[in-house]
């Protein structure tokens, strides 16, 4: 089941948006908890592309929702580079289906890594829970052989 806020659909009607709701760089970092650096370092990468009135950057709503898929995408695991292939994949909305498809197995490998890791961490606090009773049995063991010491 994929999640509606995944689902590249989900924001179409965002990113292809032309309503006039402007954002400063201010606006989207209270809004998103994130620093200043963090989305001018995102405008860098090329996942934004704010509009400039002199040195003034002017986000739009669909910088905005690009931002917010971003911020997910990482939360999620993804790369920037993963990020930005979906966005170049979610700008040629002529082939949705391609880019569902390619949505869908970037989210099928990510999950299969995180499966992976929670199998590993299983195995590890199996081992945790092995090691430490075995600590205890000892000490317990360890304190029925030790003589008090008299004073």
């Amino acid at each position: 089941m994929i999640y509606a806020y995944l689902d590249p659909r989900y924001y179409m009607d965002m990113l292809q948006s032309t309503t006039s709701a402007h954002y400063t760089i201010t606006d989207l970092a209270k809004e998103f908890a994130v620093t200043t650096r963090t989305i001018r370092h995102y405008e860098e990468q090329g996942l934004l592309s704010p509009s400039r009135e002199g040195t003034v950057r002017i986000f739009s709503h669909r910088d905005r929702a690009r931002l917010k898929l971003a911020l997910r995408g990482k939360r999620l695991g993804f790369s920037l580079n993963d990020i930005r292939e979906l966005f170049v994949v979610n700008d040629l909305a002529k082939q949705e289906r391609q880019q569902l498809l390619e949505f869908l197995a970037k989210l099928e490998k990510r999950r299969a890594i995180l499966e992976q890791q929670r199998e590993d961490i299983a195995v590890m606090l199996e081992e945790i829970n092995f090691f430490s009773g075995q600590c205890q049995r000892l000490l317990v063991s360890n304190r029925s052989k030790v003589p008090e010491k008299s004073p």
